[in-house]
């Protein structure tokens, strides 16, 4: 089997609202369609979904490079000649995850459809037969964040993520508020996004909200520096999770030496697909960390690739596979079942990518290869 051609489609999909992180507001979510044709007649699909916070890439320039460089370079390849074609994509350009994992994702979809099998027996089988979601509240006045906890609760979800990190004083009451509205039981999960910089100031922070019960505390410093991660998880009492931090090998080694965080917060747009992913939770258990499988917030053809991932190891105990409950308009439908995921038994992701809508909702679009 072999790749004829790559079509590369830029949309922006609407969010219900604005979702509000350290670092940026977003109020549509730009992201990149990649649909790989073969000479057998099967098509996957992929998707990159840049933040150029985190990965150093943008919408603009992902698409440049899908289009000029790793499209090209791909077309004639064997899909499930998966280790040759990433690297081949490493040989040609250095970092740029998102872009290949979109190449990664969508020959994971021509692989489970030329087996008959879903990609998550394509990696071990089903661990988890369903993925229950948190429900995500984006940056907002301490109050307001605290009903949307509420209501999220009366809806059904069992735990709570709350996004903090612009201002160390506001963040300590929207963690305290958050809590007393959702009660003592319920999971509640905090993600800094870098936003308190550096040791002393999440020290602070962590001790005024000591009584809060949080789960985990997740990346609270800059990316780069691991020694003050490390510095805190000795210091502190909860778990601390690294997320922008780690994006491949060389960062996850880092990590371990230092014993720099228990869990990590793996996307598949941070460290370039689904196989280069499978190299993380494989040292993430080796060093006795558990994992989450995050979002940069993708259409259902990413999140279902995470999904996947997901489902078939036993290291991964959480997932942030929300994008989809984020858009007022998808490219195809999502497997939730209430306030959980159910990957149905279906060959490759497993979801029908309409073609329409993407043909709809595209602002740019270019085809390699024909």
């Amino acid at each position: 089997m072999q790749i004829t051609s790559i079509t590369v489609t830029g949309i922006r999909l609407p969010l219900i609202r604005p979702f509000i992180v350290a670092y940026e507001t977003y109020a549509d979510m730009p992201t990149l369609l990649v649909k790989v044709e073969t000479d057998a007649g099967i098509t996957g699909y992929g998707e990159a979904t840049p933040d150029q916070h985190v990965t150093g890439e943008t919408w603009e320039s992902t698409y440049s490079l899908l289009v000029h460089q790793l499209g090209p370079l791909v077309i004639g390849e064997d899909p499930f000649q998966i280790e040759r074609i990433h690297e081949k994509m490493a040989g040609a350009v250095y970092g740029c995850p998102s872009a290949k994992a979109a190449i990664d994702i969508a020959c994971y979809d021509i692989m489970g459809k030329a087996t008959n099998q879903p990609v998550y027996n394509l990696l071990g089988g089903r661990f988890h037969d369903q993925l229950p979601v948190p429900y995500v509240v984006s940056i907002l006045d301490p109050d307001v964040m605290a009903e949307e906890a509420k209501e999220a609760i009366r809806q059904g979800y069992e735990s709570i993520k709350i996004k903090v990190g612009t201002n160390p004083v506001v963040d300590v009451k929207r963690i305290q508020a958050v809590r007393w509205a959702i009660g003592d039981h319920v999971q509640l999960r905090v993600d800094v996004n870098q936003g308190w910089r550096n040791k002393a100031t999440t020290m602070w922070a962590l001790e005024q909200v000591k009584t809060c019960n949080i789960d985990w505390i997740e990346q609270p410093v800059i990316a780069d520096d691991i020694s003050a991660l490390a510095e805190i998880r000795r210091q502190t009492y909860l778990s601390v999770m690294i997320d922008e931090g780690v994006h491949g090998d060389r960062e996850m080694r880092e990590t371990i030496i230092k014993q720099a965080a228990d869990k990590l917060n793996i996307k598949l747009m941070k460290c370039g697909g689904i196989y280069p992913a499978l190299k993380l939770v494989a040292q993430a258990e080796m060093a006795g960390m558990e994992c989450q499988v995050g979002s940069m917030v993708e259409s259902a053809v990413a999140s279902a690739a995470g999904a996947h991932l997901s489902a078939a190891k036993k290291t991964i105990i959480s997932n942030e596979l929300v994008g989809p409950l984020m858009f007022s308009r998808d490219v195809a439908a999502f497997p939730y079942e209430g306030k959980r995921i159910v990957l149905p038994n279906l060959p490759g992701l497993g979801i029908a990518v309409d073609e329409e809508t993407i043909a709809e909702l595209a602002r740019m679009s270019a085809v390699i290869g024909k």
